[in-house]
């Protein structure tokens, strides 16, 4: 094990918008890595608690974007941080 930190890690008392980024990263990079899309934070409304992200790459007119959305991405925001509602952005 090494003491090196993960650069795609954010301190835990960090802003809450800083952390959900750095969560989505890791989950883009998983998504990258195994098929070929990738998920961006877009915008944070701290005052709603919600996440605007978009979906890209192989994701793009997938099937199973939705699945993907909603699965890895909803799901594993929701073990970290389950006030935060996550809602697609089509267009930037």
């Amino acid at each position: 094990m090494t003491d090196q930190p993960n650069p795609n890690m954010a301190a835990a008392d960090a802003p809450i918008e800083t952390r959900l980024g750095a969560l989505i990263e890791n989950i883009s990079a998983y998504i990258e890595f195994y098929h070929g899309g990738w998920v961006k934070l877009v915008d944070f409304d701290g005052a709603t608690c919600t996440a605007y992200v978009k979906l890209g790459g192989a994701c793009e007119g997938c099937a199973l974007s939705t699945m993907t959305l909603r699965g890895w991405v909803e799901g594993t925001v929701h073990q970290f941080f389950p006030e935060i509602q996550i809602m697609p952005v089509l267009e930037e």
